[in-house]
């Protein structure tokens, strides 16, 4: 039995021999590692250069935008240096530190696409208060208070469980994840687990009543207004409803993998499957985004061809 604190490195067991095929994966997983990268900053600097987009919508995309790319820097470089490693161990302090930014990233995510779908209640439900309503302080205090909770809440559960004393150093997953270091606990995780369901509820389902509670209310409006705020109400709420439903079903596959036994399915889709909620909201957003709404659409071509 040894603290974690004790325990140098851990093993991630999901890996397989791939032979030649690793150089297949390591260029798949570059090339959408660069993909992602040049899409989210394309539209972060598109945002931040063009006065006529600092906008409360578009500001809180850019958050997003920036929580894609830094929760992308969390996984793929990583994954990268284990594709060509013979030997898959990471070391402890670095893997608690990914535990920290992926989980954080997870955080932020929901929390941002709850405080976009609030914008959206304000602009169509409330659209006679909505310049006194959602104003620059508040834009920024809600941005603020989403990183911050995200940062304080993940702080907490990596120290609790780095005080744990461990009787393995064994991770079935191709990345570092919190509750598979829980469940290799000799000592007690009461606290663990109450805090789990703790930093869950805040970071998942609280959001996800705030956007369900929204789209109620949006959906009364549009049923009892005109044509015109239907049209607005489906061309804004659109990309931000197909954008939860991607995360939140990455989101929802993960906890049930790591709570539950799926050892029936292959190992290649269990790991696809807990990647995909870090792999595809970064490379979705953007393009959901960029090609859905129109003003940014046309910076986007009018920065890159002024490039060329």
């Amino acid at each position: 039995m040894i603290n974690s604190t004790q325990v140098s490195y851990f093993t991630l067991a999901a890996y397989f021999e791939t032979g030649l095929f690793k150089y297949l994966y390591l260029m798949v997983i570059m090339s959408l590692y660069m993909l992602i990268v040049c899409a989210n900053v394309l539209l972060i600097v598109v945002i931040c250069m063009n006065r006529s987009l600092h906008e409360p919508m578009y500001l809180f995309l850019c958050s997003l935008f920036v929580n894609e790319l830094y929760g992308s820097t969390g996984l793929f470089p990583f994954l990268l240096v284990q594709i060509l490693s013979d030997v898959h161990t990471v070391s402890a302090p670095f893997c608690f530190l990914q535990i920290f930014c992926l989980y954080t990233y997870g955080s932020v995510e929901f929390f941002n696409l709850a405080i976009m779908a609030y914008d959206r209640y304000l602009a169509i439900c409330c659209p006679l208060q909505y310049n006194t309503q959602m104003t620059s302080k508040k834009i920024a205090m809600l941005i603020a208070v989403t990183w911050f909770c995200s940062f304080l809440l993940s702080l907490v559960m990596i120290s609790l469980s780095n005080s744990l004393q461990l009787c393995g150093t064994t991770i079935k997953k191709v990345y570092c994840d919190n509750y598979s270091i829980v469940k290799m606990a000799c000592s007690d995780i009461t606290i663990n687990n109450i805090y789990g369901l703790f930093i869950t509820s805040i970071s998942i389902f609280c959001p996800l009543i705030l956007i369900f509670y929204t789209y109620i209310k949006i959906l009364k409006v549009c049923f009892s207004g005109s044509k015109q705020t239907r049209q607005k109400a489906v061309s804004t709420c659109t990309p931000h409803l197909a954008s939860l439903l991607n995360f939140s079903f990455g989101a929802c596959f993960e906890i049930l993998q790591s709570r539950f036994n799926m050892n029936n399915l292959p190992n290649i889709l269990r790991i696809v499957l807990s990647l995909y909620w870090l792999m595809c909201q970064p490379l979705f957003n953007p393009l959901l985004y960029g090609l859905n709404m129109s003003k940014i659409r046309i910076l986007c071509k009018s920065l890159v061809f002024a490039e060329m």
